[in-house]
């Protein structure tokens, strides 16, 4: 009887993997989504994830032959502010730099599926805590957020800190390097598909890399972002503008460029 039970429970977890995998949930997937319902959005007894250190920053990384560059450090031309006008943000040494109060930027043009390099630096001298602290977004579609924030020795809520998807998912590790270093994304971002009555067919999901380390593992976003509330999907576009958050701290971004995947 005994032995029979054991076969049963084991061909159970079987099953329950094998369902998993054919809806394209990965096992980690699924355990993160049961991980989403345990915890309220923002809530600062949710664990943190555990800091891994990412080395030392390298050179900024070419662009490669097939990529879109949205910013080389030389100008603002491929964007422009929430209104449709220039954008006002500072450029600079090879960088461009959140002017505070100017408002969010966005790429004059729109995207879908794309995998997307950027490089970012928060103020070298240190300022505020928590949210207050190098505060700013990688926004894909102007709706689904890659949180920026200086998370280096800062504790701020886990589905706040750098790297989270907000307001849904910490990273698996913080990756953070010291205020002031430049800090990498490499984003694999595959867009929510709508049926024609305006039904979510495919949510949306994201790879994430900080600093070289994997951070988020295709995962499957739960809505759009938001401040304390987590949304359901609304119909939207197949391409929408990649945008960057005026959060009111400086802020340092540079050497975007992205790939399509359509």
């Amino acid at each position: 009887m005994k032995k029979i039970l054991v076969l049963a429970v084991v061909w159970l977890v079987v099953l329950g993997i094998t369902v998993a995998l054919a809806s394209g949930d990965s096992p980690q997937s699924t355990a993160r989504k049961a991980e989403l319902e345990k915890w309220a959005i923002h809530d600062m007894a949710r664990p943190l994830p555990p800091v891994v250190d990412p080395g030392a920053a390298g050179p900024a990384v070419a662009a490669p032959s097939d990529a879109i560059v949205l910013f080389d450090g030389k100008d603002l031309t491929q964007w422009e502010d929430g209104k449709g006008e220039s954008a006002k943000w500072k450029v600079e040494g090879g960088y461009l730099e959140v002017v505070a109060k100017t408002g969010s930027i966005r790429t004059k043009k729109g995207f879908g599926d794309c995998q997307l390099h950027l490089e970012w630096a928060t103020p070298a001298a240190v300022a505020g805590e928590g949210q207050e602290r190098g505060n700013s977004g990688v926004f894909l579609m102007e709706t689904y957020e890659v949180q920026v924030l200086d998370s280096y020795n800062n504790r701020t809520y886990a589905d706040g800190q750098a790297a989270a998807i907000y307001g849904q998912y910490p990273p698996l590790v913080n990756a953070s390097r010291k205020p002031g270093e430049w800090q990498t994304y490499d984003i694999i971002f595959h867009r929510p598909r709508f049926g024609a009555d305006g039904k979510l067919v495919e949510p949306a999901r994201m790879t994430v890399f900080h600093n070289g380390i994997l951070v988020h593992d295709n995962c499957e976003l739960t809505g759009p972002t938001a401040h304390k509330a987590r949304p359901l999907y609304k119909a939207h576009a197949d391409k929408m503008p990649l945008s960057l958050q005026d959060h009111g701290n400086p802020v340092r971004y540079r050497n975007i460029w992205l790939r399509e995947l359509e």
